[in-house]
């Protein structure tokens, strides 16, 4: 009787396999049950996040949910920068909402409705790399740190989400500066133009770090902001994800579910979401960032000479205490609840119509 023929299968690399008869697949039954344990859920997709194609998507989506953002808040964004940085002209109006109101009714009239919005083609001009580098680099870092579900771990986001932010502040840190001192700028008799600003703040003689020389004054308040970015962006994202996950796990979503079948969130649960991740951030961070804004706008408050994070936060206590390193947080809520929860949901509903989530 003649022996059955051993199978020949061929591998990736072309090379001839001889199977021993006994092991060689029926019919091929056990290649397609092995190939089908190894698909994604039917109707599933999943998605290369280090590919070009991948990386421009969401850098594209980060970017128009940041410049949503920003824009819905503008108004307050000025208000409260004036605040924290102690304006002589509005520093009579901080430390209540009825002053709010009225400190934007003193703009609107002596500078018009534009003067709200002073400063916001730079921010713009910022916010949209800086968004997109920021989700960009929280997709990829995330990436890395969080391989399946076993790691999903609140200490790998929070680090994910802290890294991502301060990879984008560096690089995008010179136009936040430019568009602070705009905004902090009030004199009615003269306004500058965006090269004379960026000239006076080169010439100003306060850099820490005569190395470089003019261009050190770009990144005035830079430690206060890279470690008030740690928390801030840590727990932004970590809530985000927390609270995402507790809501789809409620019910919280829509019949649909995305490419990778993922279930979408309502609209308001989505809101929701940042909004709860945008103030638990603000919250963590508010202090280095007034101290931030001061060491920003010293050169413009006439400063003879560069006032380190240490001295910077000295001052602010023996001025107002502890209070006065929360001065404008309620503005901060009012400014960045809102903020964040467009800016999550924007960047969300972008993925999902550009097919990457």
């Amino acid at each position: 009787m003649d022996m059955p023929e051993a199978t020949a299968l061929h591998g990736h690399d072309q090379s001839n396999v001889v199977v021993p008869p006994s092991q060689a697949p029926d019919n091929n039954v056990s290649s397609i049950a092995a190939a089908r344990s190894n698909q994604t859920p039917l109707g599933t997709k999943t998605h290369d996040k280090q590919s070009l194609d991948y990386i421009l998507r969401s850098g594209l989506a980060g970017g128009l949910a940041g410049c949503a953002a920003k824009t819905l808040i503008a108004p307050l964004d000025r208000v409260k920068i004036l605040f924290q940085a102690s304006n002589p002209q509005f520093i009579k109006y901080a430390g209540s909402w009825y002053g709010v109101v009225a400190a934007v009714r003193d703009i609107s009239r002596s500078e018009g409705v534009t003067g709200l919005f002073r400063g916001h083609s730079v921010t713009l001009f910022r916010i949209f790399p800086y968004a997109a580098i920021k989700f960009v680099a929280y997709e990829q870092i995330r990436g890395v740190l969080i391989k399946d579900a076993q790691q999903e771990q609140s200490w790998r986001r929070f680090a994910a989400g802290s890294l991502a932010g301060v990879t984008s502040v560096f690089f995008t840190y010179p136009l936040e500066m430019i568009r602070v001192r705009l905004a902090f700028e009030t004199r009615k008799d003269h306004r500058y133009g965006l090269r004379e600003l960026c000239r006076n703040i080169y010439h100003e003689r306060l850099t820490s770090y005569p190395v470089i020389g003019g261009l050190a004054n770009f990144y005035r308040g830079f430690s206060p902001t890279v470690l008030g970015m740690f928390p801030y962006a840590g727990i932004s994202f970590l809530m985000h994800d927390i609270s995402g996950d507790w809501l789809r796990k409620n019910g919280y979503t829509n019949e649909g579910t995305t490419k990778s079948g993922k279930p979408v969130l309502w609209v308001t649960a989505e809101l929701a979401s940042g909004g709860l991740a945008g103030m638990a951030g603000q919250t963590a961070s508010y202090p280095l960032e007034v101290i931030r804004r001061r060491m920003q706008v010293g050169g413009a408050m006439g400063d003879v000479r560069f006032s380190g994070m240490a001295e910077t936060a000295a001052r602010i206590f023996r001025e107002n205490g502890v209070r006065g390193f929360f001065v404008g947080l309620s503005i901060g809520y009012a400014k960045v609840i809102p903020m964040v929860a467009t800016g999550f949901f924007v960047y969300e509903r972008c993925k999902l119509y550009l097919g990457i989530t």
